[in-house]
């Protein structure tokens, strides 16, 4: 729900639900904009030549679309949804579906609190949205810190049910990923060569090193998002190789992602 807002801007990226689809274009109500709906042009449903406008779209199916123009005066909204990359889409219908849940909690939250969710929206809703940049971003802090509202400022008794509502229904954001290491040593200081490796690997980041049995080593790593703990991962054992070869030719060191 965005608050005092009825129509999208141009650019924006919008969830839509077709409604009727005609051999000139596509009809959509859009979800983030109740009341308002938008229109695709067979010339913007896909790159090239379109013979049958319903071999690309169809009524109920979701889009995910750019918008092209809008027109207050005549309640008019373009879209097109070829000019949207396959990662755009993905994104942002993610971030749709998060927002529902998010919808939804807040729901579920005014029944808990004898209140309606009109005036949870007025009480701390907006406030939420536009200090965090959405209900479910709020509601996903609230799991991984729950001082974090407070140190944004709210407070109030119904923070105590939102952030339990969160921790009831929400997983934290993180995901886990490993690989082996194998280092070995054929100096005589060996086994303090590979600890040394082992510990410039560490220095990298937030890593976890476990031995597994001669020479592999599993490293593991908790990050946010897969870009972010592959990085993290590719950091730390880059380092153990690069020392265990800055050591000489009787050391080796090598990384498998695979974990085999």
């Amino acid at each position: 729900m965005k608050k005092g807002k009825k129509y999208p801007d141009e650019g924006e990226l919008v969830v839509g639900t077709v409604t009727s689809v005609r051999d000139y274009g596509a009809f959509v109500n859009l979800e983030e904009y109740p009341g308002a709906n938008g229109f695709i042009h067979v010339s913007e449903v896909t790159n090239g030549w379109v013979k049958y406008i319903r071999d690309f779209i169809r009524e109920g199916q979701k889009i995910v679309g750019k918008v092209t123009m809008v027109n207050r005066d005549k309640n008019q909204i373009n879209i097109s949804i070829k000019r949207v990359s396959d990662g755009q889409k993905r994104k942002k219908m993610q971030q749709w579906k998060n927002e529902t849940k998010g919808r939804m909690l807040l729901e579920r939250l005014a029944e808990r609190l004898g209140m309606s969710p009109e005036e949870c929206y007025e009480k701390f809703g907006y406030d939420l949205i536009e200090a965090f940049g959405g209900l479910y971003p709020a509601f996903e802090t609230a799991v991984i810190d729950e001082e974090a509202l407070r140190d944004a400022g709210f407070e109030g008794k119904w923070l105590e049910e939102f952030i339990k509502l969160a921790k009831e229904n929400i997983s934290p954001p993180f995901v886990t990923i490993s690989g082996i290491l194998k280092v070995s040593s054929e100096e005589p200081d060996g086994v303090e060569i590979i600890r040394n490796a082992l510990i410039k690997a560490k220095e990298t980041g937030d890593v976890e090193i476990h031995y597994v049995g001669s020479p592999k080593y599993r490293i593991t790593v908790t990050a946010g998002d897969y870009k972010t703990a592959e990085k993290m991962m590719k950091n730390a054992a880059d380092a153990a190789i690069e020392y265990m070869e800055s050591m000489g030719e009787g050391n080796s060191a090598e990384f498998d992602r695979k974990g085999e």
